[in-house]
């Protein structure tokens, strides 16, 4: 399988690349520096700067809440997979802001705004003690100590829960 990406890039830098490929596919390119595209990352690999010809844009690497599969096809009859997406660079304007986090918290198209709190389960709050205490009773178990002990404990415990 071939190594993917999305790039999300604004309206007015999808026209400069758009005009870039047309005048790359026609041969028309008067001058080769202006028919350049560069992706560069720094030393943290999530922030990089995307660019087109003698422009800058600021750039970040962003991790997409869900995986998302890419597929071609050679005569629009069967489609064969060939990678599964899980990060997209987003290419903004120099006054846009950056994006929070490493984590892009929206998916790709509108039906995935806010995916993360809105289709996937929280993370359950767990008491550390309690954890640690449930972890001690199962090596009591696995060493042979009577159960019936260990179930009174189980009891006081979900009794003082209730509480």
């Amino acid at each position: 399988m071939d190594e993917q990406f999305i790039l999300r890039v604004s309206p007015s830098v999808a026209e400069q690349i758009e005009r870039l490929m047309n005048e790359s596919a026609a041969g028309s390119s008067s001058n080769p520096d202006d028919a350049s595209l560069d992706l560069s990352f720094s030393e943290d690999g999530r922030s990089g700067t995307f660019m087109i010809g003698n422009q800058r844009f600021p750039a970040s690497l962003l991790d997409l809440p869900t995986v998302v599969e890419s597929y071609k096809t050679y005569d629009d009859s069967f489609l064969v997979k060939t990678a599964d997406i899980g990060q997209m660079v987003m290419v903004r304007e120099e006054d846009d802001p950056a994006p929070e986090g490493a984590e892009y918290k929206h998916g790709l198209t509108p039906p995935m705004r806010d995916a993360r709190r809105r289709r996937f389960r929280r993370e359950p709050d767990l008491n550390a003690e309690l954890v640690h205490r449930v972890e001690k009773d199962l090596i009591s178990i696995m060493q042979g100590v009577p159960v019936s002990i260990l179930l009174v404990r189980v009891i006081c415990q979900m009794h003082l829960r209730l509480q």
